[in-house]
This record gives structure tokens, sequence and C-alpha cells, in this order.
């Protein structure tokens, strides 16, 4: 199959967006999406904590198995949709559930070439292309696996959305999308996190504090507008049952839903934001273990609430599915 990349020039990411940029993206969510998401392109990983060693390797396995189960490995040629730095596609190849070639596919330039260059540092080959998920740039029945964290929520249109990752999968190929947010977990995490962004900024710019643990003005600043340009680039909360029945609709078949994170959430969220209103480099490794071996613990216990708790009280919904195989 040629590499999309070789005919299309990629456009240049836009790290600095000017003002009347920002004005439009206010009406235009697809422009948002590309200015945002170049913005933060350079520091994505740190905000989210993103690594690619045997951390995340374990939690990006966990996820895809949580849904999907690990019959299939390793798979062979992958895209991911909405690949933002390659923290799904990347983690997966290292821990051994792709075997490639791999694809890597996104809306912000500067996402793509976030992706590339992380994908060199971790010695892997990955063929980038900025493309819309509603319109993506391969023929029919080019992939085994489509694979996507964190990305529907993004989307204006999902069930065209699932009308793509149907159409490039080859027959009987798997998807899997991880990380969507649930409409109640996400009103709770959105509500901590608030909170403690308000509560933290606020002490950590107290006389006797805002020298070793005050975050630079600016950088609040800057915080502070990326937060109000999530209510653009953030567009959906899923039910689960009304994501499979857009999968359905996109043509899918053999599809299946599991949520995750509740007790997890309550406390990451929180954490996360803590992490993002303090200095770089303040909190140290003594921290990052805490701070995962905790949310670790709390999943574990999430894992025997799903029992009893309603799905759509957890944080997080996953979706898989097939592209049919008319053979079959």
């Amino acid at each position: 199959m040629s590499n999309p990349q070789d005919r299309v020039p990629r456009p240049s990411p836009q790290p600095a967006a000017s003002a009347d940029q920002v004005q439009e993206a206010w009406r235009d969510t697809k422009l948002a999406q590309v200015l945002y998401h170049d913005w933060e392109a350079s520091t994505y990983d740190q905000k989210w904590s993103i690594s690619y060693d045997e951390r995340c390797q374990t939690y990006a396995a966990d996820r895809f198995v949580a849904v999907a189960g690990r019959n299939g490995w390793p798979y062979g040629e992958s895209l991911e949709i909405g690949a933002g730095t390659g923290f799904f596609t990347l983690n997966l190849a290292l821990a051994g559930v792709l075997a490639g070639p791999l694809h890597v596919t996104d809306l912000s330039p500067g996402m793509v070439d976030a992706a590339e260059r992380n994908a060199a540092q971790a010695g892997l080959d990955v063929r980038g292309q900025v493309a819309d998920v509603e319109a993506l740039p391969y023929p029919d029945a080019s992939f085994d696996l489509v694979v996507g964290h964190a990305v529907l929520h993004h989307v204006p249109d999902v069930d065209q959305a699932f009308r793509e990752i149907v159409r490039v999968l080859r027959p009987g190929g798997r998807f899997v999308v991880c990380g969507e947010p649930t409409r109640h977990g996400d009103r709770i995490a959105r509500t901590l996190s608030r909170a403690t962004w308000e509560v933290t900024t606020r002490a950590t710019h107290l006389p006797g504090l805002r020298r070793s643990w005050g975050r630079p003005q600016r950088e609040l600043d800057a915080s502070s507008r990326a937060a109000a340009l999530e209510a653009v680039v953030d567009l959906h909360t899923f039910d689960p049952t009304e994501l499979t029945r857009a999968a359905l609709r996109g043509g899918a078949i053999d599809v299946s839903t599991v949520t995750e994170e509740l007790t997890a959430a309550w406390f990451g969220w929180p954490v996360r934001t803590f992490e993002a209103a303090v200095p770089d480099g303040r909190l140290g490794r003594r921290w990052a273990q805490f701070a995962y071996g905790s949310w670790q613990r709390l999943s574990a216990v999430d894992r025997t609430l799903a029992r009893v708790v309603p799905a759509g009280l957890f944080y997080n919904v996953s979706i898989t599915g097939r592209a049919p195989d008319p053979s079959r």
C-alpha cells in the first residue's frame, strides 16, 4: 500500500495561533482542534505523565485487553486515529500487541510530528499522516486493526467516524477505541479538577510558597486559556449503550463496551490537575511512584465495584467491534 504522506505535503504546526485564528476557532470546531492540539503538542506528554516505558506499556495493553482480550496478538498492519503524540500505538507496539506496519493520524500536524519523534526515540517505524477521521485518506480494507484513545469525544460526527473505521478495516478486522469519557464520570472529573486547580493555584501563591511552589502567572494564564478552549474541542460524553449503537450504525459487528475507573478517576483527576498547577520537576520521582501506585490500587478496587456499580457511573468507556466478513 502506498504511503499517503508521500503524496500530500504535511501542513505546518501552528503552536502560536493568531488572535484572528483563535476567534475563528470558537465558530469552527475543527480549526479549534488543530490550534489547540498544535499548541499542546510539545508539552502534552509531560502534562499527562505519558512515557514509553513499562508503566505506560502495561497501562495501554491493559486497556486493550479489558475490552478486546488477547486473541489476535500481535496484530498486523494498524492505524491509529487521533493519535496525538503516539501514546497508544507506540506503547501497544512496545508491549507486543502490534507487529506493524504502524500508521498514525491526527488532525493536528504538531501532534503527528510529535508522534514520529517519539517513535524514532523508541526505535519504532511509524508512518504519520495529518488526517480527519471523518474522511480517512486510505483505500478500503487497508488495515487489520484500527485503534484510538480518547479521540471520539473530539469528533463532530461519531457515526461517520465509525463508518470510516469500518471502511478501512479488512474483512473481519478489529477496532479498539479506549478512554472515552462517560457523561456522569466526566461531570465528576471536571468538578474535582476545577476545585483542585483553584485551591492549588491560590495556595502556591501565598507568601512563603510562591518562590518554590508557585507556577509563573503567564503559565497559569496559558493553562486557563487552554481550559477555556476545551469547551470547543471536547464535543461529547458517552453513554455506553449509545456508543454501541453508533458503532452498529457505522456498519460494525460484534460490538461490545467496557467501563473503567471510578475511585481511580476521583483520585487521578485531582492528582493530574495538581501536577499541572505546580512547577515542572517540583514533585519528583517519589511523588510519581505514589500517584501511579495509588491509581493502580484504586483501579483494582474499581474492578470489584464493577460487579455492582452501574456502568455509566465509571469515567472511561472503551469499545471494540469488527468489520463484516462476507466470506464467513
